[in-house]
């Protein structure tokens, strides 16, 4: 099937996609947007997030894969470190750069085309706490994740409560 980066509106926590991919800093406390409703409906990957990011010592730009399992059965959420983060303790997290949200991307892609995941979902990356503007990061998700021949799910208008219409597409003849 060939990739088909579909623009929804919606919940991305409904999404029925296996991955779940957002932007986040590095020593991110997870403290407003999806992040922070990823760490209520996962505390585990908080958890490990915060482990991993303090022992391997995380930088801007690299990719992060938690598995677990949701209602819906076995989800991932993909951490991409799209931003600076506070490296003092109640430091807020700094914002985002392109590059890091390009090498973050790069790397993702690297997962994802490794494990093949059914479909792929994430939100406007990096437009809100990292304050880049969507038209630079739209054409990078684009570059990256647009020949991994999966759907990937956009949700570009956040509606609480409300399932996108995920489509996959047949492959053109």
């Amino acid at each position: 099937m060939p990739n088909i980066i579909q623009e929804v509106t919606g919940d991305i926590l409904l999404s029925t996609s296996p991955v779940i991919a957002h932007g986040v800093a590095v020593n991110d406390p997870f403290h407003s947007g999806l992040a922070l409703q990823l760490r209520e409906k996962f505390p585990a990957m908080y958890k490990d997030f915060r482990h991993w990011g303090q022992s391997t010592h995380a930088k801007p730009g690299q990719c992060w894969v938690w598995s677990g399992s949701g209602q819906g059965g076995p989800v991932r959420i993909a951490c991409l470190l799209t931003q600076d983060g506070g490296y003092e303790h109640g430091a807020r997290p700094g914002k985002g750069q392109l590059d890091y949200v390009n090498r973050a991307l790069k790397e993702f892609h690297k997962w994802a085309a490794h494990e093949k995941p059914a479909s792929i979902a994430l939100p406007k990356l990096a437009s809100g706490v990292a304050a880049l503007p969507w038209d630079a990061v739209y054409p990078l998700i684009k570059q990256h994740l647009s020949d991994l021949r999966i759907p990937v799910y956009v949700y570009t208008t956040y509606q609480k409560g409300v399932k996108a219409t995920e489509n996959s597409v047949a492959p053109r003849a």
